[in-house]
């Protein structure tokens, strides 16, 4: 349940460093600002809190040495200061207004006006704003939009969409964490409009963005919407939003799952997507491991039979087989709840993998010289040891090995 205003902001500010904060600088005013505000109204958790101050930032940092905190210049330029408190940070920006602006970096100067600063912001929602006595301060319209569950830029959107072009993203990824019912039209159509301002942004900023969306509330219906627009292009991959919305069905996936749903077709498309969303290397393995399981896998219309998901869990490991196992369902007519496909997952969540039995040595206590031919052996040795379902009783391995290193020995004949 959405606590009520005033309850909402007073568990806001009760927070004991919040409280030292406001104490620090007493004598200018400071408010909380942001996501801050428009969570805690949300009743969603409050990570971070966010303050904006009628004050330039010189003025903010000595206060706040004065009274014993840390601070951090992180955006001295754009006027924001961390201040450090008990390992508590907040982040504090003098007001400001944008003069300059070319859709990735705005020149700003300072002032005293929070509703100018307020009408600056991206969206309703987010421009709302509270002082240490627990006054809400509401210049556009955001209350109403929060109780609507409705993302509205404020004022006029494509004026907003060109100060910085990922404020784009960030309106599906409010819809998308936030909204309810279908888009705000004009955001929605000036995004559309103005979406070729996507191809100035760095790849790192939009893959940052991209993934929060992929872990949002309503990410399937969001995304769908993007796709029929043409605002995925950037993935440099074709979207597949159905997939991805039957992966919904079955679970709650990570956001790099749920991508591999939206525009994984095969390995080369790891290498597309980690080189257009800047993936960390980590990602890109995972994505490149559980393409290689579900195209062994791909078509299916039943979960794979228990020697298929041990051959794909000793290959490849638990993680890229289950990954692999919730694409082929998603992309399969199985329901969600089908007993064969939990069947299957638990299986691979629980079952270890296969241990081999043999090595090098074995082969060369046979007698098969150290070389390209053990080497080839040893290759050998393995395919049959899965192709026989990673048998462990000593005499069938000890078995394998001779007819291993008979062969070799033939082949040097």
């Amino acid at each position: 349940m959405t606590p009520a205003p005033n309850e909402a902001i007073g568990q806001l500010l009760d927070r004991a460093p919040l409280k030292k904060l406001f104490k620090a600088l007493a004598g200018e005013e400071v408010r909380v600002v942001g996501g801050a505000v428009r969570n805690a109204l949300l009743g969603v958790e409050v990570a971070d809190i966010d303050l904006a101050a009628a004050a330039l930032p010189e003025v903010i940092a000595a206060k706040a040495a004065k009274a014993g905190l840390r601070v951090v210049p992180t955006g001295i330029e754009h006027g924001t200061l961390t201040l450090v408190f008990d390992d508590v940070h907040f982040e504090v920006t003098s007001l400001r207004e944008d003069i300059e602006t070319d859709g990735r970096r705005a020149k700003v100067r300072f002032g005293r006006d929070f509703e100018a600063d307020a009408l600056r912001r991206d969206f309703t929602v987010n421009a709302l704003s509270v002082d240490a006595e627990g006054r809400l301060y509401d210049y556009t319209g955001g209350l109403e939009d929060l109780a609507e569950r409705r993302i509205r830029f404020i004022g006029d959107p494509e004026k907003r969409i060109a100060e910085d072009f990922l404020r784009i993203l960030r309106f599906f990824r409010f819809s998308a964490a936030y909204g309810a019912g279908p888009l705000d039209a004009a955001g929605f159509e000036a995004c559309v409009a103005l979406r070729a301002g996507l191809a100035t942004l760095s790849r790192e900023r939009i893959g940052a963005e991209m993934q929060k969306i992929l872990i949002a509330p309503r990410c399937g219906p969001v995304v769908d919407w993007m796709s029929k627009a043409g605002l995925l292009s950037f993935l440099g991959v074709a979207p597949w939003p159905a997939r991805l919305r039957r992966l919904l069905d079955r679970k709650t996936p990570d956001a790099l799952l749920a991508l591999a749903a939206l525009a994984l077709h095969s390995e080369a498309d790891a290498e597309r997507l980690a080189e257009s969303l800047r993936l960390s290397n980590a990602q890109k393995r995972r994505l490149t491991a559980m393409a290689k399981v579900a195209a062994v896998w791909h078509g299916a219309d039943t979960a794979p039979d228990a020697a298929s998901l041990l051959e794909a869990l000793f290959v490849h490991g638990a993680q890229a087989a289950r990954d692999a196992l919730a694409l082929i369902q998603a992309e399969s007519p199985a329901e969600p709840d089908d007993p064969a496909f939990l069947s299957a997952d638990a299986f691979l969540r629980d079952t270890p993998a296969p241990k081999i039995p043999f090595g090098a040595p074995d082969l060369i206590a046979r007698g098969v010289a150290p070389g390209p031919r053990l080497g080839a052996a040893l290759k050998r040795l393995n395919a049959s040891w899965i192709s026989a379902g990673f048998p462990q009783e000593p005499k069938v391995v000890a078995r394998m090995i001779d007819d291993a290193a008979g062969t070799a020995a033939d082949e040097t004949r």
